[in-house]
């Protein structure tokens, strides 16, 4: 049978591990303790465990059929050999770099890093004997010569966090691949629905799944998906942590991604309502968008990815930051103010990149919208009432 495409995926897969379950839905299965027929039962679990085949588990930390189910479903839309979910999308990042970094180690990290991650690379690492540097996000061929004998790691978001820039990612996994580097993205932003980084030479994709794949602000979850030579030190090092998910958690987590690509269509409509809005005030420099033609971006984002999400940055004129800035974030009545993004509901909010290569240049003057599921014209409004107090100030 041919592969089916990725929006018939989102509604059919991830029916295997409940194969022989009647309903549409798999069922939450809760538990920690497995009861087994005999002794020669516990031995053929404890065996299929330790050789990490399919089939039942020995306990509940590695997995009910709610579990694998989600899992089966990620790993068939992103082309990867096993899934795993941690409680948030943090650990995805942190655990990943713990599986694949040792004392004496470095990795590469992209300068437009998630702000927790870039955080954890240069204060928690160092504490067991890792080297971590950054990078510039929008680097080609010249990230060759950042590479160090001892680097292991290259850690890419595309785009990144904040600020957007988009990363060639098949060009840098292959040249971390000549040199036996492990690459790891953080996927959020694109979802699994329209990037599948493993297709492009990329190790390891996380994944916020608080975001886009939970879709309504209610739980916090990271997800892991990764080839198979990469599945084995992942596995030993999120069961030696005893990371997992509990199965309600799982359950909301396949449920979002069965809305997932309905929810997006109209989340990227919203936003291209927005920017267009934006775009014609006088007070905008400019909209941070990979999907906006003219965007630095585009044409990677192009080549890439097969759609685009709501989240998007903006740029003011030097002269509308500061307060000025705070005056706009402060008078919007329809979206909300709050960290996160990938709900329903529409978020503003100014932002501050940290940077290490070089000072970000929007400083002061960069905010973000996810663009939620509002009506579109509400939300102009709501910005025009922002915009109005802007310019009071």
């Amino acid at each position: 049978m041919a592969r089916r495409k990725s929006e018939t995926l989102l509604t059919h897969g991830g029916r295997a591990a409940i194969a022989g379950y009647d309903f549409i839905n798999p069922p939450i299965v809760r538990g920690s303790t497995v009861l087994h027929a005999n002794v020669a039962d516990m031995k053929e679990r404890s065996r299929r465990f330790r050789t990490d085949e399919p089939g039942a588990v020995n306990y509940g930390l590695y997995g009910t059929p709610t579990h694998h189910a989600l899992f089966e479903l990620l790993s068939e839309l992103e082309g990867g050999y096993r899934s795993w979910a941690v409680p948030s999308g943090l650990t995805s990042c942190t655990i990943v770099m713990l599986a694949f970094l040792r004392a004496g180690d470095h990795v590469l990290v992209s300068d437009s890093a998630y702000g927790p991650t870039r955080r954890f690379c240069i204060e928690t690492l160092p504490r067991y004997g890792v080297q971590a540097s950054f990078y510039a996000p929008t680097a080609g061929r010249e990230l060759e010569a950042q590479f160090r004998p001892n680097t292991k790691l290259l850690w890419l978001e595309s785009p990144g966090s904040l600020t957007f820039e988009m990363q060639d990612v098949p060009l840098l996994a292959e040249l971390a691949r000549k040199r036996g580097v492990v690459t790891a993205i953080d996927n959020t932003w694109a979802t699994p629905l329209y990037f599948q980084p493993l297709k492009c030479g990329v190790d390891v994709s996380v994944h916020a799944a608080t975001k886009y794949i939970c879709g309504h602000s209610d739980m916090l979850m990271g997800t892991i998906t990764c080839t198979q030579p990469a599945w084995s030190p992942l596995r030993q090092t999120l069961f030696n942590f005893g990371l997992a998910v509990s199965p309600e958690d799982a359950y909301v987590a396949l449920r979002g991604l069965r809305s997932l690509a309905a929810r997006l269509r109209q989340h990227r409509a919203t936003a291209a309502r927005l920017i267009e809005w934006l775009l014609a005030q006088t007070e905008v420099e400019r909209v941070l968008y990979p999907a906006l033609p003219g965007d630095p971006g585009y044409e990677i984002w192009k080549r890439d990815m097969s759609g685009a999400t709501g989240l998007f940055g903006i740029v003011l004129k030097p002269s509308a930051g500061g307060a000025r800035l705070n005056a706009l974030v402060d008078a919007v009545e329809v979206f909300g103010r709050g960290y996160s993004w990938g709900g329903f509901e529409s978020l503003l909010i100014p932002v501050y990149p940290e940077r290490s290569v070089a000072p970000c240049e929007f400083e002061g003057r960069l905010f973000r919208i996810s663009a939620g599921l509002e009506d579109a014209d509400d939300l102009i409004d709501d910005l025009k009432r922002g915009f109005a107090a802007l310019r009071a100030t």
